[in-house]
């Protein structure tokens, strides 16, 4: 199991349980109160069917405290242990009650005449562990038209005997571990459906990436092949550049850029005539001038090309100086994009010490003498602090390199920076 797979794990478990022990007590409460709800149903249910059987429903007739008393007395004896009959004002016409009622008949709340619309029950403690149910119902003429005016009140105690109350908690306990279970489960069969999911993106994510840097290097080739050096230029500054921006603690999308951009510095040189990029001597003014625009005209190739854009401040400031006389846009100190300023370090320096059709190669000695001479002026004294350590490792490194050596030291630096 990798690292991925273990965060993955403890992040599903941890959800998991949060999500069983926040839903198995509101399932548990959830439950105990349909439980509760069934009975007093059950209760009023039974209840308004003695009552319309012994005619105790119109309590406005010459016979209303027979029929009263004859209801409450046999509805004491089943569902409920206190029945309690009111005629429509409110007054007491008949009571009855077991002798589990008439123990807590005392510890009930006391209250004054009914006078409610509706039906409606409450669940009550009481000392003694005693668990009891209170209803209070209406009474018309018909069960479901609740238009009918009142004719009466029934109100009924039940004392939730001791099995129907561990017949409620089993169930109640039990819904809870069916839920708790649901939901550790659904963690459990969720597990690899995401490691698989993520797999694939990664995986796709990595075609993508293998893409983006298939086509960096097409575009490196193609500068190889319009410009006076080979390819291995690009390799070099680019993996000089990430050496540097690892020592100054750069990673993640910055070193990306950081990188894209130094392999594409000159991608603007494909638009500049071959009589003046291939030119061995010094060019003049006027060809200067149009070689210049090989900053802006390689600004126009990578900007606006998704994943390429980091590589823009690179491409578009790796020939401004920290003085303000570089060009295009004559950036100084830390206007100058701190990508373009480390770059600026490693292009000169591969510069001065690399063959040329122009020049040969200059010793590590002579390059830092010029390097130093221009700190201040064209490099960053910051950067150029972090690099002057490096540097005779570097020279060093590269000297035994062909292309194909220094194309293998900046893959390692793409594998471990682009998360290959």
């Amino acid at each position: 199991m990798n690292s991925f797979q273990k965060r993955t794990a403890i992040r599903i478990a941890s959800v998991s349980i949060l999500l069983a022990s926040f839903a198995s007590p509101v399932a548990w409460f959830v439950e105990r109160e349909r439980s509760e709800e069934g009975i007093v149903s059950l209760a009023m249910e039974e209840s308004g069917r003695l009552l319309h059987h012994y005619d105790a429903v119109d309590m406005s007739g010459p016979n209303a405290v027979e029929h009263a008393t004859i209801a409450a007395q046999t509805i004491s004896g089943g569902m409920f242990d206190i029945a309690e009959i009111y005629d429509a004002k409110g007054d007491k016409l008949a009571e009855s009650m077991t002798q589990e009622g008439e123990a807590i008949e005392s510890s009930l709340p006391k209250h004054g005449k009914p006078g409610y619309n509706l039906s409606s029950y409450e669940s009550l403690r009481l000392g003694g562990d005693a668990w009891v149910l209170r209803v209070f119902v209406p009474l018309r003429n018909s069960a479901t038209d609740l238009t009918l005016p009142i004719t009466g009140y029934f109100e009924g105690v039940r004392v939730v005997p001791e099995w129907q109350r561990n017949q409620i908690l089993e169930r109640s306990l039990t819904v809870a571990f069916m839920v708790c279970m649901a939901s550790l489960l659904c963690g459990a069969v969720l597990y690899p459906v995401v490691v698989r999911l993520s797999a694939d993106n990664e995986r796709k994510a990595r075609e993508v990436l293998d893409s983006h840097i298939s086509m960096m290097e097409a575009l490196g080739r193609a500068i190889a092949k319009r410009d006076s050096d080979t390819g291995a230029h690009n390799y070099r500054v680019a993996w000089i550049a990430a050496v540097i921006a690892e020592k100054m603690g750069i990673a993640g999308s910055a070193m990306q850029a950081l990188i894209a951009g130094s392999f594409l510095h000159d991608v603007g040189k494909i638009g500049i005539p071959d009589a003046i990029l291939l030119k061995p001597g010094k060019l003049d003014e006027a060809e200067f001038a149009i070689m210049r625009t090989h900053v802006t005209q390689g600004e126009e190739i990578v900007t606006g090309m998704g994943w390429l854009d980091g590589a823009n401040a690179v491409v578009a400031s790796h020939h401004e100086k920290w003085n303000g006389s570089g060009y295009p846009r004559q950036l100084a100190g830390d206007n100058i994009p701190l990508s373009a300023r480390i770059f600026a370090a490693a292009d000169v320096f591969d510069a001065l010490c690399s063959k040329r059709p122009y020049k040969e190669p200059m010793g590590f000695e002579a390059a830092m003498a010029i390097l130093d001479k221009d700190t201040g002026s064209h490099f960053d004294p910051g950067v150029m602090a972090v690099f002057k350590p490096l540097a005779r490792g570097i020279y060093d490194r590269l000297a035994t390199c062909d292309e194909d050596a220094t194309r293998n030291l900046l893959e390692e630096r793409v594998k471990h920076h682009f998360g290959h």
